[in-house]
């Protein structure tokens, strides 16, 4: 992804809405995800169960990097907040089921709380695309052809 061209995701998080900001941006190579956490539209998965809720907020955040194409291969930081340290081992236990042969950076930070307080969990992440200009725009077009409804039949 060479192009300098930003690109904006939406999850259809209300939140996203009610705030102003997009779920993830690509901005060059570089892709970020915002902080995400284990809602699924107006559900909140694994209450009171920090690693369930890490590993829904990393399957959240990779949904929307997969928007870019991109998968967990590609991301070079994470961030985990947590509102408990008692919780570090099954937040850490989830960060390893996704990465572990990633190994990206990571930070791992203990806050006083979120938004919403039955949340124990929120992840954001970073990604570097280093796929050739031309899969980026293959992929751009075709994404965009079958948002319109243009796609070309296939050729036999």
């Amino acid at each position: 992804m060479t192009s300098e061209a930003v690109r904006r995701v939406q999850s259809g998080s209300s939140w996203e809405e009610s705030f102003g900001f997009a779920r993830a941006v690509a901005a060059g190579d570089r892709v970020l995800v915002a902080g995400t956490t284990s809602f699924k539209g107006p559900v909140l998965y694994g209450e009171g169960d920090p690693y369930e809720q890490a590993r829904v907020a990393f399957s959240n955040a990779l949904e929307a990097l997969g928007e870019f194409g991109l998968g967990p291969e590609s991301v070079i930081r994470t961030r985990m907040y947590l509102t408990h340290a008692r919780d570090v081992d099954e937040v850490g236990r989830a960060h390893r089921e996704f990465f572990e042969s990633v190994r990206p950076v990571t930070t791992m930070v203990v806050v006083s709380g979120f938004v919403d307080p039955r949340l124990l969990v929120e992840v954001e992440l970073e990604a570097f695309d280093t796929r050739p200009e031309e899969d980026e725009a293959a992929i751009w077009a075709a994404a965009t052809a079958a948002l319109d409804g243009t796609e070309e039949p296939e050729q036999s």
